[in-house]
């Protein structure tokens, strides 16, 4: 992971600029401002409903925006052209919340559906790159012939996470990915993504609600609320805002032991 210092000097993987995103009457972004940096990980906390994962759609471009700026890899979407924007595809992974497989394709054929999407290979070599991929996320080579319905929530994570590294991407999206995992499930799965994310080189773009992950694997936290990003910075940043969401998350019953352990930490430094 990047020093803060080493990050003023880097560049922007993702730069997102007075975006306005809405559903009817309803605005979700008003004019959001985002830069998320080449090779940390950015975890993106908002309340419920506050537009987290409306964000991450827009980004990929699946919800359209009415105004604003979206930059991926210092590309203006709105100036590539088809080709353009499918290079740029390629250079990114993402895994939703749930997971989202295909109920109808076994792991292997789930993470093969990007190689198959964007490259021409023989049906050999996919194979052989998918089970690298499921081996890669520690999911065991027989899982590759089993379905969704044959797995555990933890499992099923792991096999989105796999597709969502098929095409070695620079840029991996991840949206509530410890989400139904128990607290060991879930603190194994924020060890992979910090160990996959230190040696693939790979920027990482978080969205959770999770106290815990944004502990132990965040670079900086970005925070969602009234439609635009609220604070951006380190752990130690959000613990010292003034603004009255963030204290009600960062400091409310279940923050308690998280805060305790940062006090602790900065006393024993």
């Amino acid at each position: 992971m990047l020093a803060a210092a080493d990050r003023q000097h880097t560049e922007a993987v993702i730069r997102v600029r007075d975006l306005v995103v809405g559903f009817g009457d309803r605005l979700v972004m008003r004019g959001l401002d985002l830069d998320v940096w080449r090779g940390e990980v950015l975890g993106f906390v908002g309340g419920s409903g506050q537009g987290k994962s409306v964000l991450t759609r827009t980004i990929l471009g699946l919800v359209p925006k009415r105004s604003g700026v979206i930059e991926l890899f210092g590309r203006n979407l709105d100036a590539c052209s088809d080709l353009e924007r499918q290079a740029i595809e390629r250079r990114y992974g993402v895994m939703f919340q749930g997971g989202a497989l295909f109920s109808g394709l076994t792991v292997k054929q789930n993470v093969q559906m990007p190689m198959r999407e964007h490259l021409e290979l023989s049906p050999r070599l996919m194979d052989e790159l998918a089970l690298l991929k499921i081996e890669l996320v520690g999911l065991p080579r027989d899982a590759a012939d089993k379905f969704p319905s044959e797995l555990s929530g933890g499992m099923i994570k792991r096999a989105a996470l796999a597709r969502a590294l098929a095409l070695d991407p620079d840029l991996v999206f991840l949206d509530e990915p410890t989400s139904g995992l128990d607290p060991i499930g879930a603190a194994e799965f924020d060890q992979l993504i910090q160990t996959l994310q230190r040696t693939l080189g790979l920027t990482v773009f978080m969205v959770t609600h999770d106290l815990d992950s944004l502990y132990a694997i965040c670079d900086r936290i970005a925070a969602l609320a009234d439609g635009k990003v609220i604070a951006a910075g380190t752990l130690d940043d959000m613990l010292k805002a003034d603004h009255p969401w963030l204290r009600a998350y960062f400091h409310g019953k279940r923050a308690r032991a998280i805060v305790a352990g940062e006090s602790a930490a900065q006393v024993g430094g």
